[in-house]
């Protein structure tokens, strides 16, 4: 296990090497003047170039990227140009609202997505398992942000149910907090909801082939034990591996859906920070977003072990 976690940690440092020199060169080759945004259009050009020289703009861009990694190797994602604070204190003041919006998604995308992944599977072939396959595919087509807006029309325009926009921490009350969230999560959940269920139908409809399944039917066993005992127990590998790699779409990937929803999280902080070509805060969140990425499939790596019997994290230690 120990051997193991080293070496998924140590295969973090060249996917974050190139991350970083990436968006580090497409940010600073980007058109755009961080001390022409902050002073203004009047701003006289010595002020500028003032600026730009406190700010170690003026830098050759290797000397500014090395600058920016040593404090990176340290903990220091670099200060923010124009909200005068530490980028990490940026990023988790944004954090919340970003978390909230993706794990009430993705319960909402596995309650949904489950049933009828299993229900699909098991009535292959009928009006119910065609029927399925065209809602899923439409969930898979749609917008995320044109499926909010319609959502927002029906639900808080017309009907008045639920807040059109707008964000309310936990600490306002759980209802308060939720009803906020409830149009944005079901919009960003839809097409993880149908990734998801089209696994479980897959994964299934392999499973159920299997003749350790033919072997408990032949037993007599209520059909619900086969099915969520023997069956989706063996089959919930491949579905476990793209429910984490959902959700970590969904961390990474609520920007738009948090713009049309005005929800204070880490995608308006991206969207304003590349407004203001506050370029610490664009490389400091992009690298954190990595790492959460890639922890979470680290995460979904070693519940395998738990899960399937026949996974074992020894044997890919040896």
């Amino acid at each position: 296990m120990k051997v193991y976690l080293l070496k998924r940690i140590l295969s973090l440092i060249p996917v974050l090497l190139v991350v970083s020199v990436v968006v580090f060169m497409i940010i600073h080759l980007t058109p755009g003047d961080p001390a022409a945004v902050i002073l203004g259009p009047e701003a006289s050009e010595a002020d500028k170039e003032s600026l730009r020289e406190q700010l170690g703009l003026n830098l050759p861009l290797y000397q500014q990227y090395f600058s920016w990694m040593g404090g990176v190797v340290q903990g220091d994602l670099g200060t923010s140009i124009f909200m005068r604070k530490s980028v990490l204190s940026a990023i988790f003041d944004h954090l919340g609202p970003t978390l909230s919006l993706a794990i009430l998604s993705q319960l909402a995308a596995i309650l949904l997505a489950l049933p009828l992944g299993i229900m699909a599977a098991n009535r292959r072939g009928t009006l119910a398992d065609q029927t399925f396959m065209g809602i899923s595919l439409l969930g898979l087509s749609v917008p995320n942000f044109l499926l909010g807006l319609f959502l927002a029309i029906i639900f808080a325009v017309n009907l008045g149910w639920l807040p059109v926009a707008g964000y309310q921490p936990l600490s306002a009350g759980l209802w308060n907090h939720l009803k906020f969230l409830i149009l944005p999560a079901i919009a960003l959940g839809t097409a993880q909801a149908a990734l998801i269920a089209r696994m479980t139908r897959a994964s299934m409809l392999e499973t159920l082939n299997a003749n350790y399944v033919k072997t408990a039917r032949s037993k007599g066993l209520r059909e619900q034990i086969v099915i969520y005992k023997h069956t989706l127990k063996n089959a919930f590998i491949p579905i476990l591996t793209v429910i984490g790699q959902t959700f970590g779409t969904l961390v990474a990937g609520a920007v738009v859906t948090e713009t049309v929803f005005n929800i204070p999280g880490i995608g308006q902080l991206i969207i304003n920070s590349v407004e203001r070509r506050d370029y610490s805060v664009i490389q400091g969140t992009v690298l954190f977003i990595t790492v959460s990425y890639v922890f979470i499939n680290l995460i979904v790596d070693l519940l395998y072990g738990f899960l399937d019997p026949r996974v074992r994290l020894e044997n890919i230690d040896s």
